[in-house]
């Protein structure tokens, strides 16, 4: 077992000419501010992974001169166990339930058109002369429905429909089809996570824990199930994350291997060395740049999740610079450091979101695609969208630019107008201050079948309830905001770049939310920061084990409490795995685990 604690080491702590801690440190111990560690300059810069206590291993039989193998193989095998036993929960009946629920209609649909000709399609609400809903027709003959050739108006960019796509492309337009590749996005977050988790704790342990509990997370688990863009998001902006701690931990090394040695092998920071050092190629910035732009092809919200990283990563590159020995950290990196993390990061990413739209481009029928011809000559008072009327965003003379890229301009300006504009009333709308405590889940499916009927095994005079809610784990998430409370207490009084980077991210994904409260919003949105609060309950799970060098009382007791805690959680997914399945089970079942009255 490991702790989230940093191991104390030898050294002298910072003092006044009395002796004394600075006046400002007396003054925060009150609130549990206690100073940062003295450790030696190599482990700063490039902290050494945790390893279980050697007693652990006589229990398993394993023989010490097989431990450091043993370690290796289970900083893989241990995340893709957890993936493992992840994919096996998100795949078993994905088929199920045979619908189109919630928002399916139009992504599965945009993305199947996508697949076929490059652009969505204007789909009608019924087919043929027959009256057919559309949505009926697909789930009993798909091959009978032709693909609209007329373009179709979307709000949202189109990656996230490609990869809905894929998986249509792979298994037909099903439903098992259209939610496959979701199912293997969510799978792969999971394993992501793991490894996040080991790199950001430096333990195997607590990031199997992260992911463990991402796996059994409700909201998760229904996204991977169900045709939406979000989950697609999440992965991406989960990708980004991981891409910016590897680049976090490769700078550093760079660091640490460019300055001097003393005699007795000692690392020494050098202020030349810290202040002039150029970093060179970053390859991880640049691909989580790339994440970036296929989160913000998929929707526009991750262009706060790509402000809010790029503030990080450069905060990341001070911090490094000054351990390293530098007394202008900041001016280093505006010197340094600054241009090439913008360039790596926002045109990276600009020019993937733009790749995005290859099939809009490609062909002269997507919606608005010839918008820009159709207006040669005319002045920039006269260039607004006649399906939106007047746009919101700047206009200005661009003639200069590309026809086509003139025409991509003037649609997004109106996508963003629908989108802050959107304020119509929906059953399940909720407001951002009631996500973390689960206040309004959105039901995606619902059906109360009687007895005999729909998988019902009741008496034909009873009946059951069949449900899909995009509710999170109820237990996980009510620890995650006691858990989010730690993480803020850890960033504020032990300075711990851990917690702040843990808080950023979950600032990203629900903070802007707060500024459009009038616009029709879900809670479902909050997956996009799911996979943070669950490495905040596992930053938690760690202080509850107990710090290093603690007794072994001390560790059994904690043990005790974060096993009972993981436990609780996972027996929580189990008592409402069907509601997220859409398994039958008896009305009063379901009234049961309706816990709070908004979730009815």
């Amino acid at each position: 077992m490991t702790s989230t604690a940093p191991q104390t080491r030898q050294g002298p702590e910072a003092t006044d000419i009395s002796g004394q801690p600075p006046g400002w440190q007396r003054r925060l111990r009150g609130f549990g501010y206690v100073p940062r560690p003295v450790t030696g300059l190599r482990e700063r810069l490039d902290p050494p992974y945790t390893r279980p206590s050697e007693r652990l291993w006589p229990v398993f039989g394993i023989p010490p001169t097989v431990v450091n193998p043993v370690l290796r193989a289970s900083a893989w095998l241990g995340p893709l166990l957890v993936a493992a036993i992840a994919g096996v929960l998100r795949f078993w009946n994905l088929g199920r339930p045979h619908a189109v629920i919630f928002d399916e209609t139009y992504y599965a649909k945009d993305a199947w058109a996508l697949i076929k000709q490059g652009y969505e399609g204007q789909w009608p609400k019924h087919v043929g002369e027959s009256k057919v809903p559309i949505d009926k027709a697909i789930l009993s003959n798909p091959d009978a429905v032709p693909v609209p050739i007329d373009p179709g108006y979307v709000v949202h960019p189109p990656v996230g429909k490609w990869v809905i796509g894929f998986g249509e492309q792979l298994f037909g337009f099903t439903p098992f089809g259209w939610r496959f590749m979701l199912a293997v996005l969510g799978t792969v977050s999971v394993f992501l996570i793991c490894r996040i988790g080991r790199r950001l704790f430096r333990s195997t342990f607590l990031g199997c824990v992260a992911g463990t509990l991402l796996a059994v997370d409700g909201l998760h688990f229904v996204m991977s199930r169900t045709a939406l863009l979000d989950l697609v998001l999440m992965f991406f902006v989960v990708a980004a994350f991981g891409c910016l701690l590897a680049d976090r931990d490769w700078a550093r090394r760079r660091l640490a291997a460019a300055l001097p040695e003393d005699p007795d092998g000692v690392l020494r920071p050098d202020d030349t060395i810290a202040s002039t050092l150029r970093l060179g190629w970053r390859p991880w910035r640049i691909a989580a740049g790339v994440m970036l732009g296929l989160a913000a092809g998929t929707k526009w919200n991750a262009l706060y999740v790509m402000a809010a990283f790029g503030l990080l990563t450069v905060v990341w590159d001070v911090a490094a610079r000054r351990v390293a020995g530098s007394r202008r950290p900041y001016r280093t990196v505006l010197r340094k450091d600054l241009v090439p993390a913008f360039v790596a990061t926002v045109p990276v990413a600009v020019v993937t979101y733009i790749a995005t739209w290859a099939g809009w481009f490609a062909s002269d029928k997507g919606y608005a695609r010839t918008w820009a011809e159709g207006r040669r000559g005319l002045s920039p008072d006269q260039v607004k969208l006649p399906f939106l009327g007047e746009v919101d965003l700047p206009q200005f003379d661009m003639t200069w630019v590309p026809e086509a890229l003139r025409s991509l301009w003037h649609y997004e300006a109106g996508v963003y107008s629908f989108h802050v504009n959107l304020t119509s009333f929906h059953t399940y709308e909720s407001n951002p201050w009631s996500w973390l405590v689960l206040g309004r889940p959105v039901s995606y499916y619902y059906e109360d079948p009687r007895g005999g009927t729909g998988g019902c095994d009741l008496d034909p005079a009873e009946k059951c309830a069949s449900e899909v809610l995009a509710l999170g784990t109820p237990l996980l998430w009510w620890a995650a905001c006691v858990a989010l409370g730690y993480v803020l207490w850890r960033w504020l009084f032990r300075r711990d770049w851990r917690a702040g980077a843990i808080l950023c991210a979950v600032a990203a994904g629900w903070v802007p939310w707060f500024f459009y409260q009038e616009r029709t919003i879900f809670l479902f949105y909050a997956v996009v920061f799911v996979p943070f609060l669950c490495l905040a309950v596992a930053m938690m799970v760690g202080a509850i084990l107990g710090p290093p060098g603690s007794d072994e009382r001390r560790r059994a007791i904690g043990a005790v409490g974060a096993g009972v805690l993981v436990l609780l959680i996972i027996w929580n997914f189990i008592y409402f795995h069907p509601l997220y399945t859409g398994e039958p089970i008896p009305m009063d079942d379901w009234r049961d685990r309706m816990w709070l009255d908004t979730w009815v």
